[in-house]
């Protein structure tokens, strides 16, 4: 990474910075929140660095992860703090060990991407900032979507990347890739390239490079209907919650949940909800709890009963001619050694 040595050269556009503090005065109130920069060193996370120095002042810090994975990450990461320091930005580089797998993954890109964001959360809380800013934008999101459209997500997953969730806050999703690079080149820096962006070993590189032929799709127009897949899984979360309290019953040890006529979208979310009431650890695959509510389904149409087990949930129907069947979850008992 190069950048010119005069600050004033590294200010973007007025009304650039004038759009970015409307995107981020939409997520948080910029004027009252210290805001933690995620920055690679790359155009996106560099045009962040810049709109967010220009628009929150000195209420914004920036940290790299090395991830380890590369010999030239540590270079990079000194390439972003030499740019801070010149932005007078206070930054920190941020290692840790790869975790060797997350949850039943031993996906690369998973394990980087956990590590990440703790080292993230943790610093951000060390320094006391409230908000950490990533540089995800409109592309990125239609990448999502279309991955994940290519795996059979359900609503929550066609949500795409959110705008906001936990400290972690997104606001360039509403900016294109073209205009953050430009941006940086406006600026006279010349941003680190990742070359894992161009590595056919990663399903994004290879959908980035089918997508770069196919200027007919319109990455802000899939933007606004994940916004609008958001609102209906908010819906759906806000549904459930209400039918819950009617239908569930949590307890220590075990949950109950009497089928009545509940769609079967939010019939998946109660079920969901019942297995993590009794195992926090749970982690139930799509594919395994669709057909858990297919079961419960059949069980209400023929009044049969069922036991099942979902990793250490014991699922067991239990049919009643009036009222329907009442589903009960527990604790699943140890399994015999061999």
């Amino acid at each position: 990474m190069t950048a010119p040595a005069a600050n004033s050269a590294l200010t973007p556009d007025a009304a650039l910075v004038a759009r970015f503090r409307e995107d981020i005065a939409a997520l948080c109130d910029p004027a009252n929140t210290k805001v933690l920069l995620a920055v690679s060193g790359g155009a996106d996370s560099t045009a962040l660095l810049l709109l967010a120095h220009a628009a929150l002042g000195g209420r914004c810090q920036a940290a790299t992860v090395d991830h380890g994975l590369r010999p030239e990450a540590a270079a990079e990461a000194a390439a972003v703090a030499r740019l801070c320091a010149t932005l007078g930005v206070e930054h920190a580089t941020l290692t840790a060990p790869m975790p060797p797998r997350v949850k039943r993954t031993a996906n690369l890109s998973a394990r980087a991407r956990a590590l990440r964001y703790r080292l993230l959360e943790d610093h951000a809380r060390a320094i006391e900032a409230t908000r950490i800013a990533t540089a995800h934008h409109a592309d990125d999101q239609l990448e999502t979507l279309i991955m994940r459209l290519n795996r059979g997500s359900g609503v929550a997953g066609l949500a795409g990347i959110r705008p906001a969730g936990g400290m972690t806050i997104r606001p360039l999703l509403g900016w294109r890739r073209a205009e953050l690079a430009a941006l940086v080149t406006q600026c006279g820096i010349t941003a680190i390239e990742d070359p894992s962006n161009l590595d056919d070993r990663f399903d994004r590189a290879r959908l980035r490079k089918v997508l770069a032929e196919a200027g007919w799709l319109d990455a802000d127009q899939w933007r606004r209907s994940a916004a609008a897949l958001g609102d209906a899984d908010a819906a759906l979360e806000w549904a459930t919650r209400d039918v819950a309290a009617r239908f569930c019953r949590l307890y220590e040890g075990g949950a109950t949940l009497r089928v009545h006529d509940q769609p079967r979208e939010v019939l998946r979310r109660l079920v969901l909800l019942c297995l993590v009431h009794v195992d926090p650890a749970a982690d139930p695959r799509g594919a395994q709890v669709t057909r858990l509510v297919a079961a419960i389904t059949a069980a209400r149409a023929t009044g049969a009963d069922f036991r099942a087990t979902l990793g250490n949930v014991l699922i067991e129907s239990h049919a009643h001619r009036e009222t329907g069947p009442t589903i009960a979850f527990t604790r699943a008992p140890p399994r015999r050694g061999t």
